[in-house]
């Protein structure tokens, strides 16, 4: 066990777990960013995952069907924008019914469109192909940690930089943070909120489709029932604990990947599969537990003074 922890398939193992974690808690830190707790996370997942596999079969075209799911994915966020801002609905609840929605849902489309149950195996999709980064490659360990992996592994990274610089050194990243921080104050300068929380939730559901995808065009070639298992729900918790920005949550995303990765390896020994399986979300539970903590620690002391 010891001997693959300290492999490179072990290091191919955190980047596959941790990529579509990251993609969801970028996700999150943007709409985090304009006031706006994006619970739809799981639910999106699904659907994309679903999407990539279908569209990426008709075109028998990984980029358009990434592009097509990214579209779908945005249109998702839109959906919840409408909700919450136009009908005024708790975006809780309105998240809730999404994950809902997408839990039997992406079930009944696939079945609609393949006949099959439970997992797309009748479905032909078109998966993203590895990246061998030139030069790189031929450098002795190095190329084996770091070159080779699916493409949506480097975009995902690409993205954290891209995102961190959009929300920190453009005038709509500035426009997104004043909403989340202070509504009425931007309202008073002339920012339209709504507008503004309308295109950052169409930002965060293209990015978690993202996410979606590679899951079933990367990660595995193929769609599975409730293939997300959760990690919606640790992107939020890493987008929260990494302080809804993409450098602290990139940051949470990886430890939240080498849990899983581990958990990946743990199979190899004779530990229960349930305990195993569990590795993940107990990490995720005591991360945040450590989080909440040091939160009011921090508070008591601010209070004190």
């Amino acid at each position: 066990m010891l001997q693959t922890i300290f492999s490179a398939d072990f290091f191919a193992a955190i980047l596959r777990a941790t990529t579509p974690i990251l993609f969801a808690t970028l996700a999150a830190a943007v709409a985090a960013k304009c006031g706006i707790i994006n619970m739809a996370l799981e639910g999106m997942m699904l659907f994309s995952a679903l999407f990539g596999v279908i569209f990426s079969s008709m075109t028998q075209s990984w980029l358009a069907g990434l592009l097509i799911t990214m579209v779908l994915g945005g249109l998702i966020g839109l959906i919840l924008a409408f909700f919450v801002l136009n009908l005024k609905t708790d975006e809780i609840l309105a998240a809730i019914a999404i994950n809902l929605v997408a839990t039997g849902g992406t079930v009944l489309l696939m079945l609609a469109y393949s006949g099959d149950r439970g997992t797309s195996t009748s479905i032909q999709s078109v998966p993203a192909p590895a990246l061998h980064i030139p030069f790189l490659q031929d450098i002795p360990v190095l190329g084996d940690l770091l070159s080779g992996h699916n493409l949506l592994v480097y975009l995902a990274l690409i993205a954290v930089v891209v995102i961190h610089l959009f929300l920190y050194k453009t005038p709509l990243g500035l426009r997104i943070r004043a909403v989340g921080e202070t509504k009425n104050a931007a309202e008073s300068v002339g920012i339209s909120s709504r507008r503004v929380q309308y295109i950052a939730l169409t930002i965060s559901g293209v990015l978690v489709s993202m996410g979606g995808f590679f899951m079933s065009g990367g990660y595995m070639s193929m769609f599975t029932k409730d293939m997300a298992a959760g990690r919606g729900y640790i992107a939020l918790a890493a987008s929260s604990m990494g302080g809804n920005t993409p450098i602290g949550g990139f940051l949470v995303s990886v430890l939240f990947g080498i849990a899983q990765a581990v958990a990946n390896v743990m199979q190899l020994t004779t530990i229960p599969t349930e305990m195993i399986q569990m590795l993940p979300y107990l990490t995720t539970l005591v991360g945040l537990g450590i989080y909440s903590y040091s939160r009011m620690k921090k508070r008591q002391r601010l209070a004190g003074k």
